[in-house]
């Protein structure tokens, strides 16, 4: 898919400050610094439309970034941070529950992972989380570049496994740094963007 605009339209604490406009959505979740932000600029071909940081846990907001003018990708709140306070993180759940509890534009979240490990405690959690809001859940394990050609396979089994993955998601190895899994991603959130449930 070519993506001609991209921009981040607002960072969102709560439902009333949601962009009014009825068009789908894609959450995307990750442990913080997994490369989350490197897997948006990656998919929309920018640089830093979506800030990297070396310090994790920065995104405390729903951040919405408008694509093509016919959906948003809404990145959410890195989870795992030991350095955030419990009451920041009880915030960002609400906020969070809120989100996936009453968006109706939402249709499918994308979990990043990083390929090189096994899921963590957290991963899983998150999984069972969306699952749990009843989301198609695409799961791209990044990094993939960092991966012996041989390891991939296994690895990839690791994580379809750890995190119990159920048959209709759909597991993508990706790079960033070299765009391997790209049109799959694509055509994958393509499908989901386009479907009414």
């Amino acid at each position: 898919m070519k993506v001609n605009q991209a921009e981040i339209i607002i960072s969102a604490a709560s439902k009333k400050q949601y962009p009014k406009e009825p068009i789908p959505e894609i959450a995307l979740a990750g442990r913080s610094n997994v490369g989350k932000s490197s897997f948006i600029n990656k998919m929309i071909q920018r640089k830093n439309l979506a800030r990297t940081s070396s310090k994790p846990g920065k995104t405390q907001t729903l951040n919405f970034y408008r694509i093509n003018e016919k959906f948003h990708f809404v990145d959410v709140p890195g989870y795992g941070y030991a350095k955030v306070s419990k009451k920041e993180r009880a915030k960002w759940g609400k906020m969070m529950e809120e989100y996936f509890a009453e968006r109706d534009q939402l249709r499918a979240a994308a979990l990043v992972i990083d390929s090189r490990h096994k899921p963590t405690e957290d991963d899983c959690l998150m999984y069972d989380y969306l699952k749990h809001f009843e989301l198609p859940v695409m799961v791209i394990a990044t990094k993939l570049d960092k991966i012996k050609k041989g390891q991939r396979n296994k690895q990839l089994k690791i994580i379809n496994e750890t995190l119990e993955m159920e048959s209709d998601d759909v597991l993508i190895p990706f790079s960033s740094e070299t765009g391997e899994g790209k049109d799959l991603a694509w055509t994958t959130m393509l499908e989901y963007l386009n479907s009414n449930n």
